[in-house]
């Protein structure tokens, strides 16, 4: 009984150390990406960078006009929920929707329903058209944006007035209201309306509630407070009464689940961006691995293979397919490649009926016919036919080598 023995290994995958040298620069470079994030968010891990968000420092944040705000006595409250700015409204309490459009139909008309009859003001940030006429009845917004910065007042409106020229945004409205204060209008409708509330309660001034309609958040905006009447304007809209809510409509609340959004509006803002980044490093990645560096290298086979067990698989594969032509042209074809040499014929022609036979049949001196038939003849007809004309090309070969 023998024992089998153990096949070599077959195996082209590369080694630990090979994977390693392949690998190892990516995975530094993730290593340092992630030690970059890690560092930005400890360094940052305080800050807010949210636009309009007054405890952000960005410049497009507004926490100098909120810090403002607290040295004259009025505190800043931020609420991401309709639930929550709902209950904050009061006549003592200015409510500033930082991003309306955000807000679902359904939103905009409890908020609506609250702010009317709450007695305080309500501010209104570059609301869009759908948004205005529902949260200030009577209002409409003008697609065609202003032109030129900053404007001139150009009404009664006491804060206008003390504040002078302002950036108060592209977006302009109108109001069939008599006793509305279109302000800042430059070559159009005003970009600043202010719309006393019929209904409700009054001030702690004994001023009755009003709705501001802001044509732009410039003037609320850390880059933008310090420039011409802008600080002025803010503080005397937003400090009027002795607190200040600023909504920030979020995603997240529950109320906006009213069915009017689709896929992309629940997504973050920014995914469209972030997309594309991700397609481009994703294309430079793939150009990066698709370029060879340096000459190709020759890959090791996973085997050697003996010269007869492939001569073997060749034949089995032959009579697999009843070839036996294709069988009888490559064994003619061998013997002509060695015969040639033997009787001095280039073996580029070895394969030419006239140069090899004449040179045989010189060599042998025998028939030039059977010799042509043999090594230039028709397929055989069986496998007993073909074993002949195998032995018959390996007598031809043993005789032109005999000395």
């Amino acid at each position: 009984m023998t024992t089998p023995t153990t096949p070599p290994a077959t195996s082209v995958r590369p080694g630990a150390r090979q994977a390693w040298v392949r690998a190892r620069g990516i995975v530094l470079a993730l290593v340092l990406l992630l030690a970059a994030a890690v560092v930005i968010a400890l360094v940052r891990s305080d800050a807010r960078h949210g636009a309009l968000d007054p405890r952000s420092a960005d410049p497009g944040g507004s926490r100098a006009v909120a810090e403002l705000l607290a040295d004259r006595g009025v505190a800043t409250r931020v609420v991401t929920t309709l639930a929550e700015a709902r209950a904050a409204a009061g006549p003592d309490t200015t409510l500033l929707v930082a991003v309306p459009d955000r807000l679902t139909e359904h939103q905009r008309a409890a908020l609506r329903s609250t702010t009317a009859r709450a007695g305080g003001r309500t501010v209104l940030v570059a609301p869009g058209d759908a948004t205005v006429r529902r949260l200030a009845p009577g209002v409409t917004a003008d697609p065609a944006p202003a032109t030129g910065s900053p404007l001139a007042p150009g009404c009664a409106l006491p804060a206008a007035r003390r504040a002078g020229t302002a950036d108060t945004g592209p977006l302009r409205y109108t109001s069939g209201d008599p006793s509305a204060d279109a302000c800042y209008p430059g070559d159009g409708p005003a970009t600043l309306l202010r719309l006393p509330e019929t209904t409700g309660g009054a001030g702690p001034d004994g001023a009755a509630g009003d709705t501001v309609v802001l044509g732009g958040s410039a003037l609320l905006t850390n880059r933008s407070l310090a420039d011409h009447g802008n600080a002025s304007l803010a503080l005397q809209l937003l400090g009027s009464r002795d607190h200040l809510v600023w909504y920030l409509p979020s995603l997240s609340d529950g109320t906006a689940a009213d069915g009017e959004r689709g896929f992309f509006d629940l997504l973050p803002s920014g995914w469209l961006w972030g997309t594309l980044q991700l397609l481009v490093a994703a294309a430079l990645a793939a150009l990066w691995r698709a370029r060879r560096l340096g000459p190709l290298v020759p890959e090791r086979l996973p085997v050697v293979i003996r010269a007869s067990e492939t001569a073997e698989g060749r034949a089995r594969l032959y009579r697999r397919a009843d070839a036996r032509d294709r069988a009888a042209a490559a064994l003619r074809s061998a013997a002509r490649t060695r015969l040639a040499p033997l009787v001095g014929v280039p073996v580029a022609r070895a394969h030419t009926p006239e140069a090899l036979i004449t040179a045989l049949t010189v060599h042998l001196h025998g028939d030039g016919r059977s010799l042509h038939t043999l090594l230039f003849g028709p397929p055989p007809t069986d496998d007993a036919a073909l074993i002949t004309l195998a032995d018959r090309l390996d007598a031809l070969e043993s005789e032109v080598r005999r000395p």
